[in-house]
């Protein structure tokens, strides 16, 4: 299938943001009032319950869930990060993976395709005492939705793109050709990552609708299918100056939340999966000869995998919502330091944080290697509970496996594992950490420029 953004169905809140939303000054913006889990799952439950009816036939006939996401950009889905005082909810990153897992179970495409926003919006929640961020969390709060445009499929080793940003006269043009762009057709901006000629890199922020932008629906994987993760071409795009962010390493966090989204996305998958099979078990009335019971809802050993499948989508849940809790504690800390006076941002209370950040980091890892393997051997055990009536095509309980494959693939656990053996034995940091031994620098006054923004693919 190749389906070329028109520039005029999806992205409805492009044309409603405009400039006028800047805000010019830099106080902090604190969000008052706090929404409970309850509240939260009882405004978003009808719109899941409404997008899983309709998975098996997009699963059939792959029809991206542009309506969908509508319906989610309507309840204010994007902006659930967002302060209050922006337009968005202000919740926790402990809730918004809570209702990442409950949206992975209706649709995991949705929540792969809102990864990097989501990761954006954190960056934006970041800077939220400065200029640019108020600007882009408004932005969000009013709808907008940031899309993806990272990876390419030559020239893309260890972080150098072929893609360009160059001034012509009195334009900065945007030249390339991106693919896994995901989420891109879902969105209003997507982030472009460039590596300029002097070995820069950057991020250029475009409208989807902008001339010269051709998102395609070409993405060839097995699994994941409507997440909009094809080809991106972009040919003279003009970018404007304010839009280009450049690339700074920074504290952890960045690349912990997409890590984590890619999980809370896998403990949605098991938890739709021993559900469709817990009801196709239901419905069944074969069994086999050599069964334990005439019925196979009956049979102790049908009963033992799905309790087995049930008790693992309940663990990843809780793991993925344990982690979200630390990056919590983490991401708190670091922007209380930030707003702190200066005087009391001294170097132990740079370590304090950095301590908690390096923990939340490390946790997303250790998560990583246990829920990966856990949902991939789960929607592959639960074949044991039909036999050949299990594999009906009407079923599509082959997608399960298939999109949990897709997602552990995109980041491979071998390196991750590597990377905590390291730690534990040398005590060395995670890449995206500042080294051991490099003095730490003192986060930055609300006064400072703000911090640059990471593209993670």
């Amino acid at each position: 299938m190749s389906v070329q953004n028109t520039n005029g169905a999806t992205p409805a809140a492009a044309a409603a943001v405009t400039d006028t939303a800047a805000v010019t000054d830099t106080a902090a913006v604190t969000d008052t009032g706090a929404v409970t889990d309850t509240e939260l799952l009882e405004r978003f439950r009808p719109v899941f319950d409404r997008i899983a009816e309709g998975a098996l036939d997009r699963e059939t006939t792959r029809r991206i869930p542009l309506e969908e996401a509508g319906w989610l950009r309507d309840r204010g889905f994007g902006a659930l990060r967002v302060p209050r005082e922006l337009g968005g909810s202000g919740v926790t990153l402990r809730q918004l993976f809570l209702l990442l897992i409950e949206l992975g179970a209706a649709e995991s495409n949705l929540v792969q395709a809102l990864r990097v926003h989501f990761r954006f919006t954190e960056d934006r929640w970041r800077e939220r005492d400065t200029e640019r961020g108020k600007l882009w969390l408004r932005r969000i709060g009013e709808g907008a939705i940031v899309g993806n445009a990272s990876s390419e499929r030559s020239g893309n080793v260890r972080g150098q793109t072929n893609t360009t940003l160059r001034k012509q006269g009195d334009k900065l043009l945007l030249n390339g050709v991106k693919y896994y762009s995901t989420g891109s057709l879902y969105s209003d901006y997507i982030s472009v990552a460039v590596v300029q000629g002097d070995g820069e890199r950057v991020t250029a922020l475009v409208p989807s609708t902008a001339e010269g932008v051709q998102l395609l629906d070409d993405y060839s994987g097995f699994g994941q299918r409507t997440s909009a993760s094809g080809t991106s071409t972009f040919t003279d795009v003009e970018v404007d100056p304010d839009a280009v962010i450049a690339f700074d390493r920074v504290f952890a966090g960045q690349v912990a939340i997409v890590q984590l989204v890619h999980l809370a996305t896998l403990a949605g998958i098991v938890r739709r999966a021993v559900d469709e099979t817990a009801g196709f078990v239901r419905r069944r009335r074969r069994s086999y000869s050599q069964a334990s019971a005439d019925l196979p809802r009956e049979d102790p050993q049908v009963q033992q995998v799905l309790g087995r499948a049930d008790a693992v989508a309940h663990a990843a849940a809780e793991i993925v919502l344990g982690v979200a809790a630390a990056l919590d504690r983490a991401s708190d800390a670091r922007f209380d330091l930030r707003a702190a006076p200066r005087e009391q941002r001294t170097p132990e209370a740079e370590a304090r944080v950095r301590a908690l950040e390096l923990d939340a980091e490390l946790n997303v890892y250790r998560a990583q290697t246990t829920v990966i393997d856990l949902v991939l051997r789960t929607t592959t055990e639960i074949f044991e509970v039909g036999g050949a009536s299990a594999l009906d095509e009407s079923l599509h309980l082959d997608r399960h496996w298939r999109n949990a494959r897709t997602l552990a693939s995109h980041n491979p656990v071998i390196y991750r594992e590597r990377q905590l053996g390291d730690y534990l034995l040398n005590g060395t940091e995670p890449l995206n950490q500042p080294s051991v031994g490099e003095a730490p620098g003192l986060a930055p006054a609300a006064d400072d420029p703000a911090p640059a923004l990471v593209v993670v693919s």
